[in-house]
């Protein structure tokens, strides 16, 4: 069989029938480097006619590319044309570019996170950029962030999730959208939620009757960051019947639960949760909730400047 090339060669010679525009169309598509590397690379299944009856293709396929090469909207957006063989003639298929690729990887990410009231930062919170520079605390619990998303595929034993406490704006809450993160890249399904913005919204759906669904599907979540907890004062309905409810279902079904505050855990019981919003005292319920934090999450503190704008 000769070769492509001299094939081309003789077709070139040949086209002395079309039009000056047509020749120098087909000119340019059988010079077009990604199409004679392919013509090269098929040499064996194809011959002269071949080429021939697919010139159409051949130039629907170097039309489309210099579209997309000028940054120029393509017939099919989001898709670049490849050459093939089909029945022994030259057919296009259409693949999703890399920006489309790595767009439909960003929203599979994304769908595997379910946040509620979170800042939008927490979306494209990323380890790789957790300022570690000021205190071995930073360091420490970045640590424990790393070891518990590279061993929760890899155990049986129960992981419990993280307590990250520490002051006003030193990145407690970017660091769990992090976290988040990489378990969704990990195929790990995660819900992020504001606590007291979620409280709130739990009593306004009091008139709606869907407390219940809602608590339902927070408590069942594969992963739950609660984020700020004790940032608001909270009444007893709230801290037994909501928070209460989640922590306990969690808790018996060893689910993983991270949290945020700028509380200790012992302060978080003495100082917030032992008071309600009335100002009654409340310290056995507290103690309650406490043993459900204290099982489902080790406290780590967390030090740093204020990160916010002032």
């Amino acid at each position: 069989m000769e070769s492509v090339s001299q094939s081309m060669k003789q077709m070139m010679s040949e086209l002395n029938g079309g039009s000056d525009r047509y020749r120098e169309l087909i000119h340019k598509v059988l010079n077009n480097d990604d199409v004679k590397n392919f013509l090269e690379k098929n040499n064996d299944s194809l011959d002269k006619d071949a080429i021939i009856k697919s010139l159409s293709k051949l130039y629907e396929f170097v039309s489309e590319k210099n579209k997309i090469n000028s940054g120029q909207a393509s017939t099919i957006p989001g898709y670049e044309p490849e050459l093939k063989i089909n029945n022994h003639l030259i057919d296009i298929s259409y693949c999703p570019t890399e920006a489309t690729i790595k767009a439909r990887k960003q929203h599979a990410l994304q769908k595997r996170i379910k946040t509620l009231m979170m800042p939008k930062d927490v979306n494209n919170a990323s380890l790789h950029d957790f300022d570690m520079d000021e205190s071995s605390s930073r360091m420490n619990v970045l640590e424990q962030a790393l070891n518990f998303i590279k061993n929760y595929h890899k155990t049986d034993k129960w992981l419990p999730g993280l307590y990250i406490y520490g002051s006003f704006g030193i990145g407690k809450t970017y660091l769990l959208g992090a976290i988040a993160n990489k378990l969704a890249e990990n195929g790990v399904d995660v819900t992020m939620l504001h606590f007291p913005s979620f409280a709130v919204e739990m009593k306004n759906s009091i008139g709606n009757n869907n407390v219940a669904d809602k608590i339902d599907a927070i408590k069942r979540a594969s992963i739950l960051m609660l984020d700020d907890i004790g940032a608001d004062s909270m009444s007893s309905w709230v801290r037994d019947d909501i928070l209460g409810v989640i922590l306990e279902w969690r808790m018996q079904n060893h689910l993983p639960t991270f949290f945020s505050s700028n509380f200790s855990m012992d302060k978080l019981e003495t100082e917030h949760l032992s008071v309600n919003n009335r100002g009654d005292d409340e310290p056995l319920k507290a103690k309650r909730i406490m043993q459900r934090i204290r099982f489902l999450s080790k406290e780590y503190l967390m030090t740093g400047s204020n990160r916010r704008p002032q």
